[in-house]
């Protein structure tokens, strides 16, 4: 029988991997990966995100690497905007793409395949002369189209568009151009994704690494069974699948307080199973009424309340004294940060 993980032990593993732990020294590309990718809907929670995992971010050192192409931003998984390393690009584009579209002619019942596939070509040709704005692709290709020509042309967010200092993201160029696509197998690449969600919130259950690409369970099997994985069980029985060596700190290690951007990844639902946000708190943070989130901080490793740009921060609960010392420092060092 493979050894069962309490929801508090998946907490403090799933903490441990997006460095929420302690902050450490690693490289931006190097946290990107290692926490699988960071959520990049709202640019300054990109660099939120990044503070509260690395010591001594600065925000013009992400700004940076964006322009020297050492990271790139752009649509991922599930069609949502990341953050990624430039290596990790093409290995996660590549596996989600069939189901990327297939998700989009679905939703939309809008132009077929192949007017997709023709418009696809005129902006190929289009943007091999440079960078466009949205605005440019929306008169090029019309409306109804330029929504889900991303989904067939690989496109990246060029800077300083999306970032801090210009927060709209709303520049694009090719991505063969700015990050050359290298050889790269299939069954690697799918390999990798499947990788790099493991690396940063394993142990999961399968259907929880599909939800997180986009895919359906048996999309990823294939993965699963090349793969060398560790076998745990949930407290309901769930199998949960994991890579060899990553971290899994005792339960009760000590988590400090951490403030997390908008939509951070690790409160989403192929997370859940660690409770670091309670259900109880879920539909204060993500809800139809309030699209874009707000920023969360924890304590003792899950979401105790929420924080807005100027400053103020909302408890969900009474804290304690220690706690509230505890936060109120963390908010002022965050507003230092943004100042």
């Amino acid at each position: 029988m493979p050894p069962t993980l309490k929801a508090r032990e998946l907490n403090r593993a799933l903490l441990a991997r997006q460095g929420l732990l302690e902050r450490t020294e690693r490289s931006i590309p190097e946290m990107l990966d290692a926490m699988g990718t960071l959520q990049a809907q709202y640019a300054p929670s990109m660099y939120v995100g990044l503070w509260s995992r690395l010591a001594g971010f600065e925000r013009d050192s992400l700004t940076r690497a964006l322009q020297e192409r050492e990271v790139v931003q752009a649509t991922l998984m599930r069609v949502t905007i990341h953050l990624c390393s430039r290596a990790d690009y093409w290995p996660l584009t590549l596996p989600v793409r069939a189901a990327r579209r297939t998700w989009w002619s679905r939703a939309t019942k809008g132009p077929s395949d192949v007017e997709m596939e023709a418009a696809a070509e005129t902006l190929r040709a289009a943007l091999r002369e440079g960078p466009l704005r949205k605005k440019a692709i929306d008169e090029l290709l019309g409306k109804p189209v330029a929504h889900g020509i991303g989904l067939w042309v690989d496109m990246v967010r060029v800077p300083p568009s999306g970032t801090w200092e210009r927060r709209r993201a709303d520049l694009y160029g090719l991505a063969e151009e700015w990050v050359p696509r290298p050889p790269i197998d299939p069954e690697a690449a799918l390999d990798h994704l499947v990788t790099r969600y493991l690396t940063g919130f394993g142990p999961a259950a399968k259907a929880e690494i599909a939800n997180w690409a986009g895919m359906t369970a048996k999309d990823v099997e294939p993965a699963l069974g090349r793969l060398e994985l560790r076998r745990f069980a949930a407290e309901d029985g769930t199998e949960l699948l994991d890579l060899p060596d990553l971290p899994l700190p005792d339960a009760d290690t000590s988590a400090p307080v951490r403030f997390l951007g908008t939509w951070d990844a690790c409160l989403l639902v192929h997370a859940r199973r660690a409770l670091i946000l309670p259900e109880a708190h879920r539909p204060r943070i993500f809800n139809t009424k309030m699209p874009q989130s707000v920023g969360t901080f924890l304590v003792d490793g899950a979401v105790a309340g929420a924080w807005r740009p100027d400053g103020t921060i909302e408890p969900f609960a009474d804290l304690s004294a220690k706690h509230r010392k505890q936060v109120e420092a963390e908010a002022a060092r965050l507003a230092a940060f943004s100042a």
